[in-house]
């Protein structure tokens, strides 16, 4: 299963993008993690810890960052980044976005809550791209009933 992982990551994501790996990277020794991160093409892999991350952890240079939760930014979109969902999260009365992994689909998801399980293994092993999860959201937003749904900023950045 790594290498189809890897492969399928390598078709969408080339050297100059930006990644955001939301945990759970690779199971087994620091070389396998190390030659895990040797195999995908892009460079710029912001890390965001999981469960499973005992020997990755002793690789953080690796990757570009690495934390327990990351707030950013893809235009005027805030995004929380966490291993683990969330039901509450800064900002989230204001249309800002949680995305998450650890539940490998299993998550019920709720159609009025703008957060989403971005985990590679319910999306055919491949990564989600922004626009991808913006359209999901949209959906959600007007679903809601969210001021902010019809104002959604597009970018053209390819993974975030």
């Amino acid at each position: 299963m790594d290498a189809r992982i890897v492969d399928r990551m390598n078709q969408c994501v080339k050297p100059n993008d930006t990644l955001y790996f939301l945990g759970d990277f690779c199971m087994g020794s620091v070389e396998k993690v190390a030659a895990y991160r040797k195999r995908l093409n892009c460079n710029k892999i912001h890390f965001i810890e999981g469960n499973h991350d005992k020997m990755t952890r002793k690789l953080q240079s690796a990757f570009a960052s690495w934390n327990s939760l990351s707030e950013i930014h893809v235009g005027k979109q805030g995004i929380v980044l966490c291993h683990y969902a969330m039901r509450v999260w800064l900002h989230h009365g204001r249309g800002t976005w949680q995305l998450y992994g650890h539940s490998h689909g299993n998550l019920p998801d709720d159609p009025l809550l703008l957060s989403m399980d971005v985990g590679v293994d319910s999306h055919d092993f491949l990564p989600w791209h922004f626009e991808e999860v913006k359209k999901i959201m949209e959906v959600k937003a007007i679903a809601k009933g969210h001021p902010l749904a019809a104002g959604v900023n597009s970018t053209s950045i390819r993974y975030d």
